[in-house]
């Protein structure tokens, strides 16, 4: 509280202060020539005035004359307003200042403010003429010059009104500054062209690798590609790291052509090559990057086993493997040997296309190597192999050789396992190997509870499925959306209808992104029950969690309302179907106009055989009423 009069003291002073030096000053409209043309007025400002009104102060005096000048000019109708600067005639400044405000003044005029011929000639005259022919009044005129060009660039809509003074003063060293302290690549850009092409400026090589840089950096890459142009054109060669950077920064945006159009002809490191072999990969261009790889070979010699690894996980993931064999098999034959990193991709290539023999057959020759041994990656892609096509017994020898080869399993390793005895329904090996996983110190995650879940459920083991489901609870595990599933559709078999409602209501409180297949085996089983009105209860809660229906969810409550007789709600809820957008299979149509022909329907069944054939082109066969309507036990849950 003591400091607040001292503040206001100190503010007093500074307020002081700014009178005098403005002193002469508060009344703009004194600036004005009364006597000029009102649809043309002239603000009179000389040096003595400029000088006195040292620093930002001069601002507030544009402005002010400029609102006073707009004001009168409105009252008067004037349409124009022009400035001229009177400094040529006056005395003789002493230092840098009153030029400096003039140059200030010009440039940053309120755009009421019009700048006359008159004005811009004197602007000149003391921009160029003074400070050559006095260098003392300005002590480093190439700085003002940068700033005042800078300023211009910013402040001003078109150049082209400034390119007299650009002649003038600019050279390629300003050029390049003022490219470099814009820090804006479009107004640079802008710059760049006006003094290219209107004042013939050659710039300097600094100046297009900053700009080239600059507009990369910012995602510009066709604007880029224009400037490398010109650099060309000038004569101009950018060095290795300018194009690398170039290239690497177009590939990262996804804009291969442009990079390739940087790549022809030049030799980088095989870091940028590398980029550009893992951007066309990644955008699903395999064969391209084949290609592009076949033809730098050619022109710069070899890659490394990176360049190859690329490849061969490119050719994998679309399913050729074939073709990556080829090429595994020629990396040999350009001085560059597979690394682990190259058999575990083959290997999972292989077993992703149920080829696991030649997937193994692979490790074995990785295992008659003294310089490579395989890892838990390797391993674990033939065990899923295994699994997947159900052949468990090789699975459990290759995961005992590993434990033999003193390779731990990590998690994902028994999840796979346990998964694969779950499918087969050997679920006595598939809790030896989660006890087994526990005694090695790896943590089970939800995955493994759910694999161990749905055997359970598949076995009929329902009860030691919800002790599995306690357990994961109390090690703070969070059950995904196919744990809830998997429960539910066991609950609803074994018509345990209120228990399975109960996880569904459970889901409020739990971070799960609400699926149809959560909800259709309650619905399904509610409607099987002949309870459609809970059915309903629950399709409700379903578009409450934002959860859509699809085809299943509407198919199930068309039936199960068919089923009770309740058929206006079935034609209803197809009704409501079709409005969503939701398209009907041959099993919703068969049944809703079996049970319409079966109730004397005929007209609407014929309306729903029309909208069959026209808008869903399903080609149904003629059905009588003998046609046997279609239980809801016939619909397919999806899990």
């Amino acid at each position: 509280m003591g400091q607040k009069p001292k503040n206001q003291k100190i503010r007093a002073q500074k307020y002081n202060k700014r009178r005098s030096l403005t002193e002469g000053w508060e009344n703009p409209s004194a600036f004005i020539d009364a006597d000029a043309d009102p649809r043309h007025e002239t603000l009179h400002l000389d040096r003595s005035s400029a000088h006195s009104a040292y620093g930002f102060f001069y601002i507030s005096f544009v402005h002010a004359t400029a609102l006073s000048m707009k004001k009168q000019s409105e009252n008067r109708g004037a349409n124009n307003i022009s400035l001229c600067l009177l400094c040529a005639h006056q005395t003789q400044p002493c230092d840098g200042v009153a030029l400096q405000m003039t140059l200030l003044l010009f440039i940053t005029r309120p755009s009421r403010v019009r700048a006359s011929k008159i004005a811009i000639a004197q602007f000149h005259e003391h921009a160029v003429g003074i400070s050559r022919n006095r260098p003392e009044v300005i002590q480093n005129p190439e700085n003002w010059i940068v700033k005042v060009i800078c300023t211009l660039c910013v402040r001003t809509h078109s150049l082209d009104a400034c390119l007299d003074y650009f002649s003038k003063t600019l050279t390629p060293s300003i050029a390049f500054e003022v490219v470099r302290g814009l820090n804006n690549p479009e107004l640079a850009l802008k710059f760049f062209q006006l003094s290219r092409v209107n004042l013939n400026l050659c710039h300097s090589f600094r100046t297009y690798s900053f700009l080239l840089r600059s507009l990369s950096e910012m995602g510009f890459h066709e604007s880029a590609k224009a400037v490398y142009d010109c650099m060309n054109i000038d004569g101009h060669s950018p060095d290795a790291s300018v194009l690398g950077f170039l290239v690497s920064s177009a590939t990262d945006a996804g804009k291969f052509n442009i990079a390739r159009t940087w790549v022809d002809g030049v030799e980088f490191s095989l870091v940028v090559y590398n980029k550009l072999l893992n951007q066309l990969v990644r955008g699903n261009q395999v064969d391209e990057a084949v290609c592009f790889f076949r033809e730098q070979m050619g022109l710069h010699g070899p890659f490394d086993s990176c360049s190859f690894n690329i490849l061969i996980r490119g050719l994998c993931r679309i399913g050729k493997v074939d073709k990556a064999f080829e090429l595994f098999n020629e990396m040999r034959g350009f001085g560059c040997s597979p690394d682990v990193i190259t058999y575990n991709t083959l290997i999972n290539g292989f077993c992703r296309v149920n080829e696991v023999d030649r997937g193994h057959d692979l490790l074995k020759e990785l295992l008659s190597k003294n310089d490579l041994s395989p890892d838990v990656v390797t391993y674990t892609s033939i065990i899923s192999g295994y699994c997947k096509l159900g052949k468990m017994e090789k699975a459990s020898i290759l995961f005992n050789n590993m434990i033999s080869s003193g390779i731990k399993p990590n998690a994902f390793t028994f999840n796979i396992l346990i998964n694969g005895f779950g499918k087969v329904g050997d679920m006595v090996s598939a809790e030896n190997m989660y006890e087994e996983m526990l005694l090695l110190g790896c943590p089970p995650d939800i995955i493994t509870f759910t694999s161990l879940i749905d055997g359970h459920c598949r076995t009929g083991k329902v009860e030691r499925s919800l002790k599995l489901w306690h357990e994961l609870n109390a090690r703070n595990l969070s059950p995904n959306e196919y744990t809830f599933a998997i429960l539910t559709n066991a609950l609803c078999k074994e018509n345990r209808l209120h228990e399975a409602r109960g996880f569904l209501r459970d889901l409020k409180w739990r971070h799960i992104v609400a699926q149809p297949f959560m909800y259709n085996p309650v619905i399904d089983g509610f409607c099987k029950a002949g309870n459609v009105d809970e059915a309903n209860v629950i399709l409700a809660e379903m578009e409450e969690k934002r959860c859509k229906p699809d085809k299943i969810t509407y198919t199930i409550l068309i039936i199960g309302h068919c089923m009770k007789g309740r058929l206006s709600e079935a034609i209803s809820i197809f009704n409501r179907m079709l409005g969503t957008g939701c398209a009907p299979d041959s099993i919703t149509m068969t049944s809703l106009i079996s049970c319409l022909l079966k109730a004397g329907m005929p007209n609407e069944a014929y309306r729903i055989m029309q909208i069959a054939s026209e808008d869903f082109n399903l080609g149904l066969k003629s059905l009588k009423r003998n046609v046997p309507l279609r239980t809801n036990t016939d619909i397919p849950v999806a899990v």
